[in-house]
């Protein structure tokens, strides 16, 4: 392949900004880094304004899109936001997932996120009858990303109950291969490729039965594939918990081997100090997704404590409330600052570390989330000239995109050595907010 040179005319390199860097690249990965060019090479390709690693969206749950809006009529809890979900749920296909799903990730690119965790356990026909390609729906996620020029780990979920003891209701069943050995024989059919890594998850403790736990966390160990779950999100799971088994869903991972530095607790809201010391000795990540769990009314968990305990912090978008990795890394610190009263608990370079390079680890792409020689071509421009984040020096470009940028502040964004945002228009996906309103409206009752 060609040999490729970006210049950027600033470059988050992980610790600095650093003005006038020339990225050289070939076959979608990065072989130099060359810093002082200060105008661009002959032939560059020119990046202006803060050109970081492409964002990693850790938690994605394509279809949510759809209920932006709806659930923001009224109040209700996570419950009653549930019931909507399942209504659009129950309406999917792998064609009108394809759709939804792709200009979903093509929203995403446009936010300059270049890879995504997607948390899939719309498996089977409404009915829970399979389909004829038991995968057709992951497949159809799959595709969705390859065709918006992001990657994807598709997190191919165990959903087997609606709640300890209990089988799935109607609205599940399309969620449910019955038991962790069909869903390890169904997943095993799904192989990764050159966008695209499987891995597994977990729903919840209450979705899948004890006994059936290690099972699943042996499939991810057998393959060293990333293992993701909703992690005490909401107290009622606690409590359900604790009258089931005596112990915090926490407990009960770890009591069955779901644990450990493949392995990424989402949420982790509602968490007892040992559970904190389990995650964190475990070196067990953390996925947090603060715009919707506020949404959600769900509570603000304790990052700064697992992180310090040794749980790594990643970032998702989860039900697409928005689709603003930037505006998810300055929540969690806002967040904090509210439920402390206090400022400053991490840097805006630690900010942009959970959304780069640790959000990238725990969906299986260790290559990704750092401009350097080696590291996959992947990569976002924040604009500096903007209303948001004109007037900042250059050299406060981190914490100019961290607490003031917003995902419409994004230029460009670079996949594998290619340009699939240029100057704020998505180059596969001509009209994204088209494609968004088409799919979106084939899925009203």
């Amino acid at each position: 392949m060609q040999l490729t040179t970006y210049w950027l005319e600033h470059a988050w390199l992980g610790t600095h900004v650093e003005p006038g860097v020339a990225l050289e690249v070939r076959d979608g990965r990065i072989t130099a880094v060359l810093t002082g060019a200060e105008t661009p090479p002959p032939g560059a390709e020119v990046l202006r304004g803060l050109t970081v690693p492409g964002l990693a969206n850790a938690h994605s749950h394509a279809f949510h899109r759809a209920l932006r809006g709806l659930v923001q009529v009224g109040s209700g809890t996570f419950w009653t936001w549930r019931d909507f979900m399942y209504k659009v749920a129950a309406r999917l296909t792998p064609e009108s997932y394809h759709a939804l799903a792709r200009a979903v990730y093509a929203e995403m690119a446009l936010a300059g996120i270049t890879a995504v965790g997607e948390f899939h356990y719309v498996h089977h026909a409404p009915d829970g009858t399979p389909y004829a390609d038991p995968n057709a729906m992951g497949e159809a996620l799959i595709a969705a990303a390859a065709d918006a020029g992001i990657r994807i780990t598709l997190l191919d979920t165990v959903y087997l109950s609606a709640g300890f003891g209990e089988p799935p209701t109607a609205h599940q069943r399309r969620f449910s291969d019955g038991t962790a050995d069909a869903w390890a024989q169904r997943v095993s059919l799904l192989k990764d490729q050159e966008w695209a890594r499987i891995g597994a998850a977990i729903h919840s403790v209450r979705a899948v039965p004890a006994a059936q736990l290690s099972t699943v966390a042996e499939w991810a160990a057998s393959r060293e594939a990333p293992l993701h779950v909703h992690l005490s999100e909401q107290t009622a799971e606690n409590d359900a918990c604790l009258a089931a088994h005596g112990r915090t869903p926490a407990r009960l991972l770890a009591d069955n081997g779901v644990l450990g530095p493949r392995t990424t607790g989402v949420h982790s809201t509602h968490l007892t100090d040992d559970d904190i010391a389990l995650l964190g000795g475990s070196t067990t990540g953390t996925c947090m997704c603060p715009t919707t769990e506020r949404d959600l009314a769900d509570g603000i968990g304790p990052a700064q404590a697992l992180q310090r305990a040794g749980s790594p912090l990643s970032l998702g978008s989860d039900s697409h409330a928005v689709i603003d990795l930037l505006e998810e890394a300055r929540a969690m610190e806002l967040n904090e600052r509210l439920r402390s009263r206090t400022r400053g608990h991490w840097t805006a370079a630690a900010l942009l570390r959970a959304a780069t390079e640790d959000g990238h680890a725990s969906l299986g792409w260790p290559d990704a989330g750092r401009l350097e020689a080696g590291a996959l071509a992947d990569f976002t421009t924040v604009a500096l000239d903007t209303v948001r984040t004109a007037g900042p020096l250059p050299r406060l470009g981190a914490e100019t995109a961290v607490f003031a940028a917003t995902s419409a502040d994004i230029r460009h964004t670079v996949v594998a050595g290619r340009h699939v945002v240029r100057d704020g228009a998505h180059t596969l996906v001509p009209d994204v907010p088209s494609a968004l309103t088409e799919a979106i409206a084939a899925l009203r009752g």
